[in-house]
């Protein structure tokens, strides 16, 4: 499974919510040996580029992917928002976690 954060430009704030997520999953004691987290900017991303796209809800709709693998965020530095994201991501995907 592939997971991208993405923002304008694919710098800072899709950066910090990879890193976020990264941190989510070593929290949940997820085997993310299949498992890749990136990051990248809204021009770069297109429908295979990953199975999941986080972004900033203000440009959730600019992303030309499939609109039900897009996790619009309220906040990119909310990291229990995220979690919440992240952790119906792996249910829905039958991957064993530790919820705290």
């Amino acid at each position: 499974m592939k997971i991208l954060a993405v923002c304008q430009n694919g710098l800072g704030s899709s950066f910090i919510v990879q890193m976020n997520i990264q941190n989510i999953l070593k929290e949940e004691n997820v085997d993310t040996s299949n498992i890749s987290v990136d990051h990248a900017d809204v021009g770069s991303t297109g429908a295979d580029s990953a199975d999941y796209f986080f972004t900033d809800k203000t440009l959730a709709d600019n992303l030309n992917v499939p609109k039900d693998k897009v996790i619009p965020l309220n906040s990119l530095i909310d990291k229990e928002e995220t979690k919440k994201d992240i952790n119906k991501i792996l249910k829905k995907e039958n991957i064993d976690f530790d919820a705290n």
